[in-house]
């Protein structure tokens, strides 16, 4: 897939008053984006200053900020607590809507469990691995261990082999095997459905290939896409990496912050 914007700009180009309380609804990935990455996903964290940032503008936009990401839907509330989001888990093969309704597809944990014993097998003697088993998906990161991408890579096509059903997903030093076809562009539009996302026109932020897809969905919405940190992309706008993108989103918060006070008072 061609992963090159028409045009991209610089983040600082984008004013952060772009995001409209009553027409816009954001959308966020969560490391890379939101954290830094980490040798370990436990090890991520989340700072206060972003936790409020994401309460402002969550609350200006009277709920519609929805967090698009690989994790867990639950692992992700243990970062935002007391905060508590929309969010789209395992690239949106599992969904929290903002009434608190959680779908998804159905997944056959036989055929999960089938591929983490395969792919165990394969790697129990590779040092610096990460296995790690999510509903519906198993990821094999390889973080700590670059030196074996390519052995972690023919280990999971190998484990697949055979198996029908089942789609790879490649980002950041990991590979995931997934049960379903679903992907984060898949849960932009399924957010923009439902209230209080309905109607609305969408920004989305995310770092890795993974979230290439929701860009596209943006971009064909006349929305605001962003990268952040470098490679090919099909978004129109790049943060040099995290701090910018932070700080930029913490200028939105206090602007909208502002507006909600100035409309209250």
């Amino acid at each position: 897939m061609d992963l090159t914007a028409t045009m991209i700009k610089p983040l600082n180009v984008l004013s952060s008053r772009c995001i409209d309380p009553t027409r816009s609804a954001v959308f966020l990935d969560f490391d890379g984006t939101l954290v830094e990455i980490a040798e370990h996903p436990g090890l991520v964290k989340l700072s206060p200053d972003t936790r409020d940032a994401l309460t402002k503008i969550s609350s200006a936009l009277g709920g519609a900020l929805a967090v698009i990401t690989g994790r867990e839907i639950g692992d992700v509330d243990s970062f935002l607590k007391p905060l508590h989001l929309p969010v789209a888990g395992v690239h949106g093969l599992k969904r929290r809507s903002a009434d608190g309704v959680v779908r998804g597809a159905l997944v056959d944990d036989r055929l999960v469990s089938e591929l983490s014993d395969r792919l165990q097998n394969s790697i129990t003697d590779k040092e610096g691995l990460l296995f790690e088993q999510k509903t519906g998906s198993i990821a094999l990161h390889y973080r700590g261990r670059p030196d074996l991408e390519t052995e972690c890579v023919e280990a999971m096509d190998e484990a697949i082999r055979d198996m029908e059903g089942i789609h790879l997903i490649r980002g950041k030093m990991v590979i995931e095997a997934k049960v379903c076809a679903s992907d984060k562009g898949g849960a932009v539009k399924d957010f923009l459905i439902e209230p209080p996302f309905a109607g609305r026109t969408p920004l989305f932020a995310g770092d890795d290939v993974t979230d290439e897809d929701a860009f596209a969905v943006v971009n064909d919405r006349r929305g605001v896409s962003i990268k952040v940190g470098p490679g090919p992309t099909r978004a129109h706008y790049r943060a040099d990496g995290i701090p910018q993108f932070l700080d930029w989103l913490q200028d939105a918060a206090n602007h909208l912050d502002g507006i909600k006070s100035v409309e209250h008072s």
